[in-house]
């Protein structure tokens, strides 16, 4: 019963802004909740030639590098703090974990001073190194709690069977893994899309900036012109929606079977 109305709350917004996205101004001012008198792409094509393109391409090379290399890292981690006796298996845990604690913005001034140091400011590597460093202790949080309570007895017997720990993982664990594995490709993939702080304050240069930053450099550029804004933000946020919607089964059971056990 609760899901109709719950629904409609969480797409009107979405919904409204692309239908706005698609007026004039005067429309804009003069009744911003009625539909458009006509449906062209102008304010789209307007948005996407003001830099919108140029936003798109360095987010969607971002997101896809930092997200492949975050679950790489984590779920070989994630593994071997579960399936393999290795010293000192807790306190890597603990360290691993403790990443969680440490907010961005704590960060920021001695990351800013060590990244200039290394050259690192102001490039597509040193962004690609802070976005996968920040979701890899959540990623291995996750994946953590689900490998554990996969059934020890398979492993056992790939060992019996002759199978190295490395085809155990690509063999039987890493399949077994799918679900919390795409839960946690959209949660990075909506972080990373998303990332504000680091893209803002880590580059100085147009182009660099992301989907995020570049939209609100065009919101100052053009303060006035809503229509154009709106469409701007309309091709930010409808990739994330069907990428959700898309994995949404896989993602509510990895999520559930993740946090849960």
């Amino acid at each position: 019963m609760l899901a109709a109305p719950l629904t409609a709350v969480v797409l009107y917004p979405l919904f409204w802004m692309v239908l706005n996205g698609f007026k004039t101004n005067a429309e804009v001012f003069g009744n911003p909740f009625a539909l458009p008198a006509h449906f062209g792409w102008e304010n789209f094509a307007a948005a996407w030639q003001q830099g919108v393109g140029g936003f798109v391409l360095t987010s969607v090379s971002l997101t896809v590098l930092a997200t492949f290399l975050t679950e790489a890292i984590s779920v070989w981690a994630a593994y071997g703090l579960t399936r393999i006796r290795i010293p000192l298996n807790r306190t890597f845990t603990v360290l691993i974990l403790a990443g969680l604690m440490l907010a961005p913005t704590v960060a920021l001034v001695p990351l800013v001073k060590m990244f200039q140091g290394l050259g690192l400011y102001n490039t597509f590597f040193g962004l690609l190194i802070l976005y996968t460093a920040f979701r890899i202790p959540f990623t291995v949080f996750l994946m953590r709690a689900y490998m554990m309570d996969l059934p020890m007895e398979v492993d056992e017997a790939a060992s019996i069977d002759g199978a190295s720990k490395a085809a155990t993982f690509w063999r039987i664990t890493l399949p077994m893994s799918r679900p919390i594995i795409i839960t946690t490709v959209v949660l990075n993939v909506l972080t990373n899309w998303n990332e504000y702080l680091f893209a803002m304050v880590f580059t100085s240069g147009t182009g660099l900036q992301t989907l995020p930053v570049g939209l609100a450099d065009l919101m100052s550029k053009n303060g006035t012109q809503y229509p154009l804004v709106f469409a701007g933000m309309a091709m930010a946020a409808l990739p994330m929606v069907i990428l959700f919607f898309v994995c949404q089964r896989y993602f509510v059971r990895g999520l559930a079977g993740g946090v849960g056990k």
